[in-house]
């Protein structure tokens, strides 16, 4: 049974000790993205703009030897970040000021993708939350202490 529109997202937060606009450009850097991940599937940052923006395009050299284009498709400086590529889901960062630092919430939506039961099927949604779970883990050891996180 395919997962209806609506639900074809998952998210995962985590409350980081620093500034929402600390965190943001972090995000908003693609030089960076590959020390935050936690799928392990980032490898580095091919060709793009020092500092993300609205309809930015950006690749990222993929583990699985390929280099994947993204365009940025929602942007609110110091707030949220979304991108998406080929497969047309998006990838978004939001970034709420809370007691003690940024709460930041990261979810893969689906609901854009054209091949939803490829996903699902593969149980994608579910191994992305894992590495999304992972990718907070990173990004708040990168933004608290400056020090890469061990892969």
């Amino acid at each position: 049974m395919i997962t209806p529109k609506a639900e074809r997202h998952v998210s995962t937060s985590r409350v980081i000790a620093a500034p929402a606009q600390e965190i943001f450009e972090v995000l908003a850097d693609p030089a960076k993205h590959s020390i935050i991940d936690g799928s392990g599937s980032l490898v580095e940052a091919k060709g793009n703009p020092p500092r993300l923006f609205l309809g930015a395009k950006f690749g990222m050299k993929m583990s699985f030897h390929a280099t994947m284009r993204n365009k940025v498709v929602e942007f609110e400086d110091g707030k949220q970040i979304g991108w998406r590529h080929i497969g047309q889901h998006v990838w978004r960062y939001e970034l709420e000021p809370v007691e003690g630092g940024t709460k930041v919430t990261e979810t893969f939506d689906w609901r854009p993708s054209p091949l939803p039961w490829l996903l699902q099927r593969q149980d994608i949604p579910t191994k992305n939350l894992a590495s999304m779970e992972k990718t907070l883990e990173r990004l708040d050891t990168y933004v608290t202490t400056g020090n890469v996180p061990e892969s």
